[in-house]
């Protein structure tokens, strides 16, 4: 996951809700969301490479996302899969705030990430590279939030711009369909609003799309989550196919009628 912007404790009636674009490369298999046959009460994709997912919900409305942490010099070969982070939590009993207890002593063995953990009752943002931050490990208050591949709330343009469409879209009531529109956007920022991560500016400009699309990575999942406050849970992917061909949608419950929706 490399953009995710959410609600937590805002809406009434849903205390959360998250719209997600996951970016990876184009040759990694993947499947789509699903329920997962050896773990039947998780529904997500599923990487199916090194295992693990990057967001998903459980049949008792249970949360987990992840997003890496952009810093190439530091990245190690040798580190396990950040993916893990989320399915174990899925397919956990533990609380969130247990949980990030438990994974808080060798959180340093992965290459970077920023991962929340819903267990219903807190949203816990964790990340092992952003200690310095206050917020780090504790549960969120109530607010709208953007993520990306720095620290929460980071002041990247496409945070920046998604999080207040985001806002927008929810003050309005806006229907599914229009959320997966503010997740295509292939804008990308000027050259003076791009961050300096380490990876070059050609590779800046490519990244700093809210959709990104480039020969060989891109945006392969965007995804729409929505716990209600009875504990159901609903997930709606998007699987973008890097060709003309239109993007399937998959999902565990009814998909709703889509309309055409103006950014």
């Amino acid at each position: 996951m490399c953009l995710i912007v959410f609600a937590w404790q805002v809406i009434p009636g849903s205390p959360l809700i998250a719209a997600a674009n996951r970016d990876e490369f184009y040759a990694r298999p993947t499947a789509p969301a699903n329920w997962w046959e050896d773990q039947p009460d998780i529904y997500a994709g599923r990487d199916l490479q090194d295992g693990g997912t990057w967001i998903g919900i459980t049949r008792g409305g249970r949360f987990a996302a992840i997003t890496n942490v952009r810093a190439p010099a530091e990245r190690r070969a040798d580190a396990p899969t950040r993916g893990t982070l989320v399915s174990d939590f899925l397919g956990s009993k533990q609380t969130a705030a247990e949980y990030i207890a438990e994974i808080d002593g060798d959180a340093e063995k992965y290459n970077g990430f920023n991962l929340l953990v819903g267990d219903g009752k807190e949203l816990i943002w964790y990340s092992n590279k952003n200690a310095e931050d206050a917020r780090n490990g504790q549960p969120l208050p109530p607010g709208i939030y953007g993520l990306s591949n720095a620290s929460l709330d980071g002041c990247w343009p496409k945070v920046v711009r998604t999080k207040a469409q985001f806002a927008s879209l929810l003050c309005q009531g806006a229907p599914d369909a229009c959320f997966f529109d503010m997740l295509s956007d292939t804008t990308r920022a000027g050259d003076c609003r791009l961050p300096s991560t380490g990876v070059g500016i050609e590779l800046e400009r490519v990244l700093s799309a809210v959709f990104i699309e480039s020969p060989d990575y891109g945006t392969r999942n965007s995804t729409l989550v929505k716990i209600r406050a009875n504990g159901s849970a609903m997930l709606h992917e998007r699987v973008a196919v890097p060709s003309d061909s239109p993007s399937r949608i998959h999902t565990h419950a009814k998909s709703p009628s889509e309309s055409r929706c103006s950014r």
